[in-house]
């Protein structure tokens, strides 16, 4: 399913044929330093991953992560989208991208695109997105949307910034 367009992306719900893109992903060195190592080698590991994340956010509350792709070529670049975490009150923005499409702006296109459907689709006043403490391209990425510094909180076991944005 299709979640939404922009001038150069298509965003839309993972599939189980995206298992191999999933595993690139997710093993990028940046991922790992920036947000977890999921420990998803295989494309078991990659179908699980999507059955027991996005697929399951996406029946219970019809948003999750979603991948990102390149209109003009079909092109997997990336994953955008919105995360319920059972620790949280608010839904979280996540998003991650291949290195090799890095500074194209397409983090921030594909952001702006989930924002406006979190608030027009579902109905969301409020999103919070969490980065790592030495992660200042994405703390710089979420200001630039409109994000605020609301304060620190623990997850993955480390302290992380919490940023917060009503629409």
């Amino acid at each position: 399913m299709i979640v939404c367009e922009t001038n150069r992306l298509r965003i839309r719900h993972f599939l189980k044929e995206d298992s191999e893109f999933v595993i690139l992903l997710l093993n990028e060195p940046s991922f790992i330093a920036n947000i977890i190592d999921k420990e998803v080698r295989t494309i078991e590991d990659a179908m699980k991953y999507l059955l027991y994340g996005p697929m399951t956010s996406y029946k219970e509350f019809g948003f999750g992560l979603n991948l990102v792709e390149l209109k003009a070529t079909g092109e997997s670049i990336g994953m955008c989208g919105l995360i319920k975490r059972a620790t949280l009150a608010d839904v979280d923005l996540g998003y991650a991208f291949l290195k090799q499409h890095w500074s194209m702006g397409y983090a921030e296109e594909s952001a702006v695109a989930v924002l406006k459907s979190a608030n027009h689709d579902f109905g969301l006043n409020r999103v919070i997105a969490i980065t790592k403490v030495d992660n200042l391209r994405s703390s710089g990425l979420l200001k630039k949307l409109g994000f605020g510094f609301e304060g620190m909180i623990e997850m993955y076991g480390c302290n992380n910034k919490l940023f917060g944005l009503d629409f």
